[in-house]
């Protein structure tokens, strides 16, 4: 010990008494206020069962006094209450939901709705039943009285209703925070009137003194990126930082250093702490080496960092390849070091073979499976993976309570028995279908191929081919007396004219009645004509007939007998037209199989038509749809027919038709109900031994143990008596001793023995209280089921369900009478006459609480599915049980009994149950991509986790035995982004749940290039933390310690796609941190400002985007918050809200004047209510979907109208637009063009916000007209955000601050400076409200000397815009003059090229000719390649200068040192700082140099920003001038 007391000591003495090392911090907070974590708590078990939330609020009524009062003893109550309720493993998803504080955003959702009631003064909690308001529990009786003459408040999807509440009663909500005292009283009011059957009870949180401080957030990364420091671009102003606590960053996750475990050395020395501190950042200083590599070092940087990880123990590599990828900029060349062995660069390359041929990855790509489940690293954030992990963990732990064994589970998790979305067909092979045509054997098409072959020859794309084959059979199924009847034979006409290779059939729906009459029913009347005329002629004559007995009709009229009679006599003048439509006609063929099809066929509402018997949906039945949708199909079918003769599954020889029908596609029978993919499932994964015959047991149960029970107990009727494992399980439940409830068990037997592979068992639901009296029928099922064979039961229960024995049974027959052959009738007597009718009150319970269904109401639970309730008067026939039955089978039903065969089960009963519940469990998961199957990574346990990875390809730390765990499989290249994210990911994973992880290596060769230039850190705990006296410990937060002092950094936030954030309380320079000019801590403070809500939205009559529409979301007492408007890329659109619930609405003005909304997708409102509610109650990104219709009389108006002719035809014409207005006005701001000079400006980081005040300054010496800035917010500073009203009060201006997030779906760009490059030309139509049609763009370093409304004024003669071309006097500079030559010159052929520090926009005319949407489109081809698009902001203009031309602007508009001689300068307008890359001048040198006022404006600003600072020290109020309404 002495020894190594000696060498510290002696290491010690070696290092300098210096200054603490420079670290940066970064935290991001949330806008609103803390939420309590026992909410959050609840609001998780929500998501589990709404019994389980119950459970829990129950359990914590009144907390007080039931912790110590520190909050890690508050947590940890909170744990042990939750953990009664949950699995281990689903408590520590807890664990992770509360450090992530995942359910923060729906705590608060409810805050808002609340402050909308609004509450009243002086309560902590408080009842609002039907508007009214209490605080007192008693008087909630009075409330409630009153309550049916007042409208039921609107509830939403996320609302906790009190389980068993009556659903027709007065809705009671109450307000409250559970735990407090005032909940207890309010709660247990509540309570007693939804169990008396009084009151639908619903509970919504509400903090009545909301706590001051903010929730930090987690899940989000921070970029510390290195920035070129080629212009000096840095604002030399002094900066004073704000004091930092310095314990936030003394817990260095990283803490040993060239081999001292300095967090050990400080727990076992702690008199030599500052010592050590010390020696610590001395051995950090030497080995953060920053400089330069060169070529030949970088080459194998990526092998060398893998080797490097490889070589780690395995329960250190994942630290070790975080601590290398995320500081990787100082640790390059030591790892330059580093000898990779030739084993494993060969074990690396031979797996990269194996990534290309199963995944698609080349070298340098990353990927990550959870169970093979593919986790996207740059779409999906964290909160989508908690979902992965949550979901995953319901399944496996559900498989582990059904008794699958650990290694099975994971081979049942493979199984994709998720719904398909394929579009399900009828067979086409009935004789209802009147053809038209044939394509095999009318001589029309005889001159067409008849080879299958002919399919695979090259033809042009969208050439349909002529073959001589019915590949494609189009079926209409119509009323004739219908209205758009015509319109569909007419679609049909035109295909059948114009040798469309479609065969074509005519269903005709009429009147089946035996004895009716033509002459007086026009439907029947038109079928015997169209079935005569067959006789006569053929089937095409008829069809022609048809055409014009519809064409007799008047527009928005019906066909008449009349019209029939008509064409008849024209065409027959001869024949006795009431011989062939009256009573007596002998031309009857298919009448009644016309309707007898439909019905059987269960299409829907008239009229159908279907393609190879695939029915389209109603909206595409417009003629002009149809012919559309028609076509399509068939090019698209075409692929499929091409596949199927390439792998000769279809030959020349082959029925086409046979073969489409034959498809797994085709059903007996289209039932929405069977076919729907959107499902209710049973949880059946409990294990328990309880039974329904127990009720006072029975009923004490939750609806997990129910369902289970219910499985216990029940009996099943089979085909055959043997010992199959059947894959099918029905459960019809109705009332058998009423007509429909029989009905539907009598079908459900007659399925039954038609099929081996169902099984069939009863649940009674009775219409009326349980008596014997009127329970004969079900008591006599279920003594036949408890004492008889299965045959008996079988045969005697289905004489139970006909009506005959029915009536006797009730008119006092004797149920002996009824006995079948072999039956025990004293056995079946003694238990019908048992006194215990247990089991009916099981199951009537059991109907209402887990089925949700009414007393007497029916349901089919097929696999724990739940179909129901069905109407009173809906059909479930024989037809149906097949369908569903086909559909279990092929989807889930085949494959899962195969699995469960392998398990070796004995017992077919056990094994038949397994199936119905692990079928149940895994079709409840929400429907995701399919699993993938990774051969390379089969090895689980290669290796035990204590074992060195050397010579290994990968890392892999292998799973406790005996626990469920996650497969967690890891592809990267270390020296990646993706590593960065990945490596702390994986940590957090491993200490959260039990993984099998194999981490693979994925390396780039022959690098020229250093590949990572920052570093990176990511936010995310596994759990809360807390600090020694049990206070939450501070953070989460980024900590970027002992960085080097030298590079100039500029700082990033990688978040979530729907958070918008904002930096507030710093006032460092994030965009320029200079480490050297820091005192010790850059503290780095973001807030998320917004949470986004997007939606797409297309007009119904066009199918295009409203290009110009205008939506505003709010709330009742403020119905515009924001706005947005619609653009037409993707009908895109964008709004920036906080958690709650919002009303979205067309603006009032010309949007609420010729549109109104049609329907909604996404939403929380009716999809047919005209004012859309949505709820944004998670971090997760929300996506609605919104169809407009054009009102009336106002279908020739255009929104974007200026006079000129619509020119629709731009590039990309479907992708949309957004963009955010402000204010609470309710209509658009009438402006006049002359008022005002619009003009915006964007800047990032001090030095460039000095330049930009200056600017302005310089705009409103010089410009007598009102002035009103627009800035960018998304990059502006604190400081800057401060300032600039004290900027607006002094100088009389007006300003706001616009925002935008980058569309998830446009090429998103990393670096800074290239995204604020974008925002200067990609979204100029959305940034601004309709109301401005014109605006200039003035760059932040410009110095104006002229007034700016001449140029506001000058004529664009007829161009979206005009810029100012690039100087060409100052000869020194030509050969920096790109585009002279090469691309430019012979793309611009002879045209400008451009600059684009200043512009005009014409903002009417930009939008009429969707500049902005062509723009973007061809931003979207261009910035795929990294080479192209070097000059963002002004390339893309010029670029597409012939798409959208460039008005371009006299020369002395902008004056540039750089680029123009010193002569020209006299008449500059505009002079512009640009960089001149010959001299590389730092810009402030540049400034006071070339612009003698410069430097008086910047010293006018410096005194203005110093009397507000003294100011705000006296009186810190913020000035009432010119206020910022902010977009």
């Amino acid at each position: 010990m002495w020894l190594l007391w000696v060498s510290l000591l002696s290491m010690l003495s070696l290092v300098s008494g210096s200054a603490d090392s420079k670290a940066v911090t970064t935290t991001l907070t949330t806008k609103w206020t803390a939420t309590p974590l026992l909410m959050e708590a609840s609001e998780f078990l929500a998501e589990e069962s709404q019994e389980k939330f119950w459970d829990f609020v129950e359990a914590n009524q009144n907390t007080e006094g039931e912790h110590d009062d520190t909050e890690q003893a508050y947590y940890q109550m909170i744990l042990k209450r939750a953990g009664a309720l949950l699995s281990s493993v689903h408590l520590n998803m807890l664990k992770f939901a509360l450090s992530l504080r995942a359910y923060s955003a729906t705590v608060h959702s409810f805050q808002q709705i609340a402050s909308n009631e609004p509450p009243p003064p002086g309560c902590a909690a408080f009842f609002s039943v039907h508007g009214l308001k209490a605080c007192d529990a008693q008087d909630l009786e009075g409330l409630l009285e009153t309550a049916p003459t007042r409208p039921k408040p609107f509830l939403f999807k996320g609302d906790h209703r009190f389980p068993g509440s009556n659903p027709d009663a007065p809705v009671v909500i109450l307000y409250a925070e559970v735990g407090s005292p005032a909940f207890s009283s309010l709660h247990r009011a509540a309570q007693a009137q939804a169990q008396d059957g009084r009151a639908l009870y619903v509970l919504r949180h509400y903090l009545a003194k909301p706590s001051p401080n903010k929730v930090f957030l987690s899940g989000y990364g921070v970029e510390l990126a290195i920035k070129s420091q080629e212009y000096k671009a840095k604002d030399d102003t002094q900066v004073q930082g704000a004091e930092v606590n310095a314990t936030m960053i003394e817990n260095d996750p990283v803490d040993e250093v060239q081999g001292f475990l300095f967090g050990k050395l400080k727990t076992l020395y702690p008199e030599i702490k500052e010592q050590l501190k010390e020696l610590r950042k001395h051995l950090v200083e030497s080995t953060n080496e920053m400089a330069p590599l060169k070529v030949w070092q970088m080459q194998d940087l990526s092998f060398q960092t893998a080797a490097r990880i490889l070589s780690a123990p395995a329960a250190e590599a994942l630290n070790v390849m975080r601590d290398l990828s995320q500081n990787f900029p100082t640790k390059a060349r030591s790892i330059t070091k580093t000898v990779v062995s030739a084993e494993v660069r060969k074990e690396i390359e031979e797996n990269q073979k194996l990534f290309k041929g199963s995944l698609g990855l080349q070298p340098g790509d990353s990927a990550l499976f959870i169970n093979g489940l593919h986790i996207d690293l740059d779409t999906q954030d964290i909160f989508s993976v908690f979902e992965v992990l949550r979901s995953e963990t319901t399944v496996m732990e559900g498989l582990r309570s059904l008794h699958v064994d650990t290694p099975h589970i994971h081979d049942v998790l493979k199984l994709n028995v998720q719904p398909s979305d394929s579009d399900y067909a009828v067979d086409i092979r009935h004789p209802a279908i009147n053809w038209i045509n044939n394509l095999e054997t009318d001589h029309r098409y005889s001159s067409w191929p008849y080879n299958v072959q002919e399919l695979l020859r090259p033809t042009f794309p969208g050439v349909i081919r002529q073959i001589r084959k019915n590949f494609h059979n189009l079926v209409i199924v119509l009323d004739p007396t219908q209205e758009n009847a015509a319109e569909l034979l007419n679609v049909a006409e035109m295909f059948y004219t114009n040798n469309i290779p479609l065969r074509i059939g005519l269903v005709f729906v009429v009147s089946d009645e035996d004895d009716v009459d033509g002459m007086e029913d026009a439907g029947v009347a038109l079928v015997r004509a169209y079935h005569y005329m067959c006789h006569e002629v053929d089937s095409q004559s008829a069809f022609e007939a048809v055409i014009s007995m519809f064409n007799q009709v008047v527009p928005g009229g019906r066909l008449s007998v009349g019209d029939v009679v008509k064409v008849l006599e024209k065409r027959y003048p001869y024949v006795e037209v009431s011989s062939i439509l009256g009573a007596d006609s002998s031309y009857e063929a298919n009448r009644k199989e016309g309707r007898g099809y439909y019905s059987q066929t269960g299409l829907g509402p008239l009229p159908v038509v279907m393609y190879n018997g695939m029915p389209f949906q109603r909206e595409q039945l417009d003629p002009d749809e149809l012919e559309t949708v028609t076509m399509h199909k068939i090019l698209e079918t075409t692929t499929f027919f091409q596949r199927a003769v390439y792998l000769g599954e279809l030959a020349t020889d082959h029925d086409v038709v046979d073969f489409m029908m034959n498809q797994p596609n085709v059903v007996p029978r289209i039932n929405p109900r069977v076919l729907d993919t959107s499902r209710t499932y049973l949880d059946l994964s409990d294990t328990n031994n309880f039974f329904v015959d127990d009720y006072a047991r029975f009923s004490t149960l939750d609806t997990k143990q129910r369902s289970t029970a219910v499985a216990n107990s029940m009996n099943y009727m089979t085909k055959k008596d043997d010992g199959f494992v059947r894959p099918v399980t029905f459960w019809v439940v109705g009332d058998f001793d009423q007509p429909s409830g029989r009905q539907l068990l009598y079908d459900a037997i007659k399925h039954m023995k038609s099929s081996n592979n169902v099984r069939l068992g009863m649940i009674n639901n009775p219409s009326a209280a349980v008596t014997p009296e009127g329970s004969r029928v079900a008591r006599a099922v279920w003594a036949a089921m408890q004492t008889q064979t299965a045959n008996n039961a079988k045969n005697f229960i289905t004489k139970m369900a006909k009506e005959d024995t029915a009536r006797a049974l009730e008119a006092g027959a004797d149920i002996r009478s009824f006995a079948v052959g072999g039956m025990d009738m004293d056995l079946f007597q003694s238990a019908y006459d048992g006194p215990k009718l247990d089991f009916l009150l099981s199951h009537s319970v059991y109907c209402s609480h887990a089925l949700k269904l009414r007393r007497g109401q029916r349901a089919v639970v097929s696999n724990g599915r739940v179909i129901g309730p069905l109407g009173e008067e809906e059909v479930f026939n024989q037809d149906d049980f097949l369908l569903l039955e086909s559909i279990i089978l092929k989807t889930s039903g085949e494959p899962i009994k195969t699995k469960v065969l392998q398990f070796g089960i004995e017992e077919d009963r056990r094994a038949s149950d397994l199936v119905m519940k692990v079928d149940a469990l895994l079709s409840a998961q929400p429907k995701g991509e399919a699993r993938v199957e990774y051969g390379f990574a089969d090895d689980r346990f290669s290796f035990p986790s204590t074992q060195l990875n050397l010579f290994s390809d990968a890392v892999k730390i292998r799973p406790r035995e005996g626990e469920v765990y996650f497969d967690v499989v890891a592809v990267v290249d270390p020296v990646t982004r993706d590593a960065q994210k990945v490596a702390p990911l994986l940590l957090v994973l491993k200490q959260l749940v039990n993984i099998n992880l194999r981490v693979f290596m994925n390396c780039q060769s022959k690098l020229s290039d250093l590949p990572l230039k920052s570093f990176y850190r990511y936010v995310l705990e596994p759990e809360v933390g807390f600090q020694a006296d049990g206070s939450v410990s501070a953070g989460p937060l980024a900590r970027f310690l002992d960085m080097p002092q030298t590079p100039l950094f500029t700082l990033n936030l990688n978040t979530p796609e729907s958070w918008m954030v904002e930096s507030v309380g710093t006032r460092y320079d994030l965009d320029n941190i200079y480490l050297e000019e820091v005192d010790s801590i850059v503290a780095a403070q973001y807030e998320l400002e917004h949470l986004l809500l997007e939606g797409h939205c297309f007009d119904v009559s066009t199918g295009q985007p409203p290009r110009g529409l205008q939506f505003t979301l709010g709330t009742a007492s403020e119905p515009v918050i924001v706005d947005t408007i619609v653009m037409a890329n993707l009908g895109y659109f964008q709004l920036k809200a906080n958690p709650g619930a919002w009303t979205l609405k067309l603006r009032k003005g010309r949007s609420d004047d010729i549109y109104k909304i049609y329907s909604h997708d996404g939403t929380d409102s009716p999809a047919d209510s005209d004012d859309i509610t949505v709820v944004l109650n998670n971090f997760k990104t929300r996506v609605i979907k919104v169809k407009v219709q054009k009102k009336a009389d106002k279908m020739s108006e255009e929104l974007l109208s200026d006079g000129t002719p619509e020119n629709d035809s731009g590039f990309w014409e479907s992708l949309t637009r957004y963009g955010f207005t402000g204010g609470v006005k309710t209509e658009e701001p009438k402006q006049e063009k002359d008022d005002v000079i619009n003009i915006f400006s964007v800047a990032s980081g001090h030095l460039y916000e000095r330049f930009l005040r200056i600017m302005m300054l310089s705009v409103l010496k010089n410009t007598q007209t009102p002035v009103k800035f627009w800035f960018l917010k998304n990059f502006l500073s604190p400081a800057f955000k401060e300032s600039i009203p004290h900027m607006a009060l002094e100088y009389g201006f007006q300003y706001e601050l616009v925002q935008y997030k980058w569309p998830r779906w446009l090429h998103q760009q990393r670096e800074k400076q290239r995204i604020i490059w974008g925002y200067k030309i990609l979204f100029l139509d959305v940034l601004f409200p309709l109301a401005v049609d014109k605006f200039l763009f003035v760059d932040a370093d410009q110095i104006v000397r002229t007034d700016l409304k001449e140029l506001r004024d000058f004529d664009l003669e007829g161009a979206p815009y005009g810029y100012t071309p690039f100087c060409e006097s100052r000869r020194e500079m030509d050969g920096y003059r790109f585009w002279k030559s090469g691309y430019w010159a012979s793309h611009l052929a002879g045209r400008k090229y451009h600059i684009s520090a200043l512009y005009v926009v014409d903002l009417k005319k930009f939008r009429k000719i969707a500049a902005g949407d062509r723009l973007r489109g061809q931003y979207q081809g261009l910035s795929q390649d990294p080479n192209s698009l070097s000059n963002l902001d002004q390339d893309l203009p010029n670029n597409m200068i012939h798409q959208v031309p460039i008005k371009s602007l006299p020369q002395e508009w902008l004056w540039c040192e750089t680029w123009c001689d010193d002569s020209s300068k006299k008449k500059a307008k505009t002079i512009d700082l640009c960089n001149n890359p010959r001299t590389k001048e730092p810009k402030l040198h540049a400034a006071v140099r070339i612009v003698p006022e410069w430097a008086d404006y910047d010293q006018e600003v410096k005194r203005l920003l110093s009397r507000v600072q003294e100011r705000q020290h006296t009186d810190p109020q913020t000035p009432t001038g010119t206020q910022p309404s902010e977009l």
